[in-house]
């Protein structure tokens, strides 16, 4: 990923706390408090890396095994497969099937290119039809879908973005992700844009990515949170990053948080599992929880022989 990606000179100047919480969030964890555990995914955004052969992956793996393996060590995956093809519904059940034997595994379809980056959510119904027809085919390991628009979708198409989301179906929860810096720039539009999303129930992609601090805006329009966080080959502020956000989902947690999604990236992906790894063991420390953690080749066997 090179959404805001810095020079390691620019790295050591950046700020990473995250901001307060703003009133919408307190609000929406607040009304949502109702005792029930908080479900917790962490996954990365794609299954066939290379670079994960002899890492988590078996030596040798082939690339039509990929995704056979990564259910095994993660519970979720952001599928940004979805974004650049649309893919039938016999090519889908092929994937659901790959993880059958992870029962409470999850994919979470990014919405196809041809609607968010190309119609720009214009005369969109006929393929988001078709991409909906596709994903149904994940059945019961159908997570929430992810909208993300362009770098250069502004405010002024705010109208085009309102009659989309409106005819979305209900039944799915569906995640937005805003990137250009003018829907946080100004806090009218950037309030009118949020109660929006809280009116219609959709959620906030919350982007935690060096260069982008705009784009870690802490807003909640629903008790659920899709984090994308966006590290830098293991650097040590990836760790501290990491420490933080889990304190904050701690305390979601306890003003009403009903799930979190926390999607690992990396500028370069070959480095995505050793930090999932940690944000999944920080979690489990501090939330108590029992997230399966990522399996690796050399430190398993530095374990047992």
């Amino acid at each position: 990923m090179e959404f805001g990606r810095v020079t390691p000179e620019e790295l050591a100047t950046i700020d990473f706390t995250l901001p307060p919480d703003p009133e919408l969030t307190v609000k929406t964890l607040s009304a949502a408090k109702n005792g029930s555990p908080l479900q917790v995914h962490v996954g990365c955004a794609k299954w066939g890396r290379k670079e994960w052969v002899g890492k988590i992956y078996p030596p040798k793996t082939k690339d039509a095994n990929f995704l056979d393996e990564y259910v095994k060590h993660f519970d979720c995956i952001e599928l940004n497969a979805t974004f650049y093809n649309l893919y039938p519904a016999s090519t889908i059940g092929k994937w659901k099937d790959k993880a059958a034997e992870s029962p409470g595994f999850k994919f979470c379809p990014k919405f196809s290119q041809s609607i968010s980056h190309i119609r720009r959510l214009k005369n969109a119904e006929e393929i988001t039809t078709t991409f909906y027809e596709g994903i149904m085919a994940f059945g019961d390991k159908l997570g929430p879908l992810f909208l993300q628009l362009s770098d250069n979708f502004t405010p002024k198409s705010y109208p085009e973005l309102k009659a989309y989301l409106e005819q979305l179906p209900k039944d799915i929860p569906v995640f937005v992700e805003l990137r250009h810096k003018e829907w946080y720039a100004n806090d009218e539009v950037r309030q009118t844009v949020f109660n929006l999303f809280k009116e219609l129930n959709i959620g906030a992609v919350i982007t935690d990515a060096s260069g982008r601090r705009d784009c870690v805006h802490m807003n909640l329009p629903t008790p659920h949170a899709f984090i994308r966080f966006v590290g830098n080959s293991l650097d040590k502020t990836d760790y501290l990053r990491v420490d933080e956000w889990v304190d904050r989902i701690k305390q979601w947690r306890d003003m009403g948080l009903q799930s979190v999604w926390f999607f690992m990236h990396q500028h370069d992906e070959r480095y995505s599992p050793e930090l999932a790894d940690y944000v999944s063991e920080q979690l489990n420390q501090k939330l108590g929880l029992n997230l399966h953690r990522p399996k690796f080749i050399d430190r398993d066997k530095g374990l047992f022989g």
